[in-house]
């Protein structure tokens, strides 16, 4: 019996890090850039984006999206966002970028989520993007999904 605990607390050890990466479908202790943390300060996505998203289901209604981006204290890309959602009301989002491909990805104060998959423009200061949001943990909403569009301000 011991050797058999002394095993399962030896391979929960040695599992890498980045296979913890997600709980939730919100990224955790990931990079979230590949500019890297001293580079943050030249990524295309810092600033301020806006847009509309659609829901795929015609009974629940879209909603608009600001989101300031900017690098935290520890050089990692984060977002603020205020949004007009029936859903969820003013995330923190964790943002990556790998390519043109981007992922907003957090929650609001009362635990409902929200995830962003975007693929910017050749100008990067376009973004196509689906989302799905999962409203239950304050009980105004179950999940929602559905396409739009972010422009860089």
């Amino acid at each position: 019996m011991l050797a058999g605990l002394l095993l399962v607390m030896t391979v929960a050890t040695i599992v890498p890090p980045f296979l913890h990466a997600f709980r939730f479908g919100i990224p955790q202790n990931q990079e979230t850039s590949d500019f890297g943390a001293s580079g943050q300060g030249s990524s295309p996505l810092k600033g301020t984006w806006s847009g509309s998203f659609f829901s795929r289901h015609s009974n629940v209604p879209g909603f608009s999206i600001t989101v300031v981006i900017n690098p935290n204290s520890r050089g990692h890309l984060v977002g603020n966002s205020s949004l007009n959602s029936d859903c969820l009301k003013n995330a923190k989002l964790q943002v990556s970028i790998t390519g043109s491909n981007v992922v907003l990805a957090g929650r609001d104060p009362e635990g409902d989520n929200l995830t962003i998959h975007g693929t910017l423009d050749s100008t990067n200061s376009q973004m196509q993007a689906t989302y799905i949001v999962n409203g239950s943990a304050s009980g105004r909403c179950e999940t929602d999904d559905g396409t739009g569009s972010l422009s860089k301000r």
